[in-house]
């Protein structure tokens, strides 16, 4: 990667990682999918306020892009963002930020499968079979990061590989049909899309209750939709147009990082051997995906 693509995946990790650390927090004040409700409508009011006032951006009336806005939206954030937060019930932000690590190799599989210009070579292969393995010695120690619990809860797992898929697919369908849109347009849309799916059913299932958030809490939140939702999704997408599918999905190392001693320092989550060695397991694996070698065949 160069370093001008080194610093936006940076920046978009710490964004993801802060985010991923109020949400854990933010938990025992809101029910999950009420938190992920309040955080993707008050962005989509941010987008919408962007096309009322801006002179240089209008609601888009591309039927087109109303339909892969309504992809975006559904599967690359209504999906993921749900999943994440909903195993945050589980385990620890740390070791969700763990598992989100394989982002990247899922990501590459993916792209080979649908991008011509990113094959899958047998190299791939292996980094993604040994990034895999971490994840399964983490799921065979039942770690959950949690120091009041011993053994974590599968669903949690099961939770976050659902949202990195649906993520990751989102990240691949960006590289192949949208690298010429626009980022606040998409992204909105994206947005609009998401609400219009995460709102009614967390009101049908579990209603809104606002009765135990605090001042904090609403600070956490605040922080979370402008950070990790409003600003996050926008450059994200302008990593997944700029950068390619692969390339753009290395912030999940940074939100590892953020996350992991953001848990143990902030909210006294615990960091594992377990914990490390999944960890080194999958950056393995991810590492020799990325490592570059000439006249590698493709199958």
């Amino acid at each position: 990667m160069s370093a001008d693509a080194i610093s936006y995946v940076i920046l978009l990790g710490f964004m993801y990682g802060s985010s991923l650390l109020v949400s854990r927090f933010s938990l025992s004040q809101f029910d999950a999918t009420t938190y992920v409700s309040a955080r993707i409508f008050l962005s989509a009011i941010l987008f919408l306020l962007i096309f009322i006032f801006s002179s240089k951006h209008k609601i888009p009336k591309d039927k087109k892009l109303w339909k892969q806005g309504a992809f975006l939206g559904i599967v690359g954030t209504a999906l993921p963002m749900s999943m994440i937060n909903i195993s945050l019930k589980y385990q620890s932000s740390g070791i969700t930020a763990i598992l989100l690590t394989l982002g990247p190799a899922i990501t590459v599989f993916l792209a080979a499968l649908f991008l011509e210009d990113e094959p899958l070579t047998k190299k791939k292969v292996w980094g993604i079979v040994l990034a895999l393995s971490g994840a399964v010695l983490l799921i065979a120690l039942g770690e959950s990061g949690l120091p009041d619990v011993s053994r974590a809860n599968p669903l949690g797992y099961l939770l976050v590989l659902i949202g990195m898929v649906g993520g990751s697919s989102s990240v691949v369908y960006t590289r192949k049909y949208m690298i010429g849109e626009d980022s606040i347009d998409v992204t909105g849309l994206r947005m609009f899309f998401a609400a219009l799916t995460v709102i009614p059913l967390s009101y049908i299932f579990v209603k809104f209750d606002f009765s135990r958030v605090t001042s904090m809490g609403l600070v956490a939140l605040g922080w979370a939709t402008v950070v990790g939702t409003f600003l996050g999704m926008l450059l994200s997408f302008h990593n997944a147009k700029r950068f390619g599918a692969t390339a753009s999905s290395m912030h999940t190392y940074v939100v590892t990082i953020v996350a992991s001693l953001g848990g143990v320092l902030l909210l006294g989550e615990s960091f594992t051997v377990g914990m490390f060695a999944g960890l080194l397991l999958i950056i393995g694996g991810v590492s020799l995906i990325y490592q570059k070698k000439r006249n590698v065949p493709a199958i």
